[in-house]
Parts: C-alpha cells; sequence; structure tokens
C-alpha cells in the first residue's frame, strides 16, 4: 500500500464549530484545536453559528458555544437549534458563570459544562470522545 492509499484511508478530520464572542479566547482555543488536527469554523455569535448550520451543518461533528453571547441567540438558544435541526451534532457549552451549569445539563450529552478558564488536554478529551460516539451512532 502507497502512501497515499494509506493516507486516503484515514477518516477526515472532524469539524469544530467554535462559536465565542471574545476574539482572544475564539482564536486561542481555535488555533489550538487546529494544531490537534481538526478543521475549525468560527462564530463570533450564536446567530452566526446559526448562520454557518444552516449552510455547512452536514459538515460539522461538533458545536463548542460559550453561553453567554450577545444578539438574539445565546448558547441555551443555540444548543437547542442544533437539537431540533441537528441532532446528531453534539454541543458542548462553556461559561465563566456557575449558574449557568444547571441549565446546560438538559442540552448537552454528557457533563453539562465546561467551566472557563478551562484545561486544553480535559477539553481535547471530551471532543474527542463526543464526535467518535456521534460518528458511531450515525
Amino acid at each position: 500500500m502507497t502512501s497515499m492509499q494509506a493516507a486516503s484511508s484515514e477518516p477526515p478530520p472532524h469539524t469544530i464549530l467554535v462559536v465565542e464572542d471574545e476574539v482572544l479566547i475564539r482564536l486561542s482555543l481555535s488555533d489550538y484545536l487546529r494544531e490537534c488536527g481538526f478543521t475549525v469554523l468560527e462564530a463570533a455569535s450564536g446567530d452566526e453559528a446559526i448562520e454557518v448550520l444552516r449552510g455547512r451543518g452536514d459538515d460539522v461533528d461538533l458545536v463548542f458555544s460559550d453561553v453567554q453571547m450577545p444578539g438574539e441567540t445565546d448558547g441555551f438558544t443555540l444548543a437547542r437549534w442544533v437539537r431540533s435541526n441537528h441532532p446528531e451534532i453534539p454541543v458542548i457549552l462553556t461559561s465563566g458563570v456557575a449558574h449557568a451549569v444547571e441549565k446546560a445539563a438538559d442540552l448537552c450529552l454528557e457533563g453539562p459544562i465546561v467551566k472557563k478558564p478551562y484545561d486544553h488536554a480535559a477539553l481535547l478529551s471530551h471532543i474527542l470522545r463526543l464526535v467518535e460516539r456521534a460518528r458511531q451512532n450515525s
């Protein structure tokens, strides 16, 4: 088997939609995920994320979203929208606000919320677990 054949037999990289209004946090996380081999799409708000998902929802393997964002669509509303329109896509919500944990419990598959600041290695493990589970169920 040639190296070209080996490369083509590998599964495509997972695509993560990172939704975060704080530019530096979004860029830092997106850069980290790209270094880990993910394809990363970015949105600065829940409204922008819905537009991305309307156009490229079939390409997205996981949504990672902040809870508190400007605009009509916060992270909870986005998670509900994803659950209704793309139930195959897991959602991870993140927040620095403690009371957000309780609200997120019903919207996320595993572990209600990732608290800020988050440990990148633990987050990577969580993401991999969820996207692999979703890929096996599809």
